[in-house]
């Protein structure tokens, strides 16, 4: 029942548009409120924000490390940003910035040892919380899911009679 005491509308009898836009809803809550705890956890155990183990995931991914453009392409955000939280990764020695020689203008960003080292433990940890927070859903439902969503990026989500 709604806050009127009537009958809540079926879903069967909702248009399509609607439903997929209630999805796309509850996609949404999903992944903030993961996202939430996820801040949350790597605030309180870890003392850095999500930005900064996004960097450092980056630059995990690229040990020949990668400049300011690439990473801010990458993580979808300003070059402004990304040198925000790259100062702050390299006052705490996580990260090194090289100004290469055919371009002094640009710095190549790497972890450091140290930084390598950290990410190791903050990503075991990281792995370990989403599997806890994913953990209502069996091997089939997970891929089943990672299936039918993988397409979103690109514009055209995968339905599970395409495969």
């Amino acid at each position: 029942m709604n806050v009127a005491g009537k009958p809540r509308e079926r879903s069967a009898a909702r248009p399509l548009s609607k439903q997929r836009l209630r999805l796309w809803i509850r996609l949404l809550r999903a992944a903030r409120g993961i996202e939430v705890e996820l801040r949350e956890r790597l605030r309180t155990e870890f003392a850095i924000t999500l930005p900064q183990f996004d960097v450092m995931a980056a630059l995990a991914r690229n040990e020949d490390g990668m400049n300011m453009t690439e990473l801010s392409r990458l993580l979808m955000v300003s070059n402004g940003n990304v040198t925000g939280i790259i100062d702050r990764l390299a006052a705490d020695k996580i990260v090194l910035r090289q100004a290469p020689a055919s371009d002094r203008r640009s710095y190549i960003v790497r972890l450091t040892p140290k930084g390598a080292s950290q990410f190791a433990v903050v990503a075991k940890a990281h792995e370990g919380w989403v599997d806890e927070l994913l953990s209502g859903f069996d091997a089939a439902q997970a891929d089943e899911l990672i299936q039918q969503l993988g397409g979103l990026a690109k514009g055209k989500p995968t339905l599970a009679g395409d495969r």
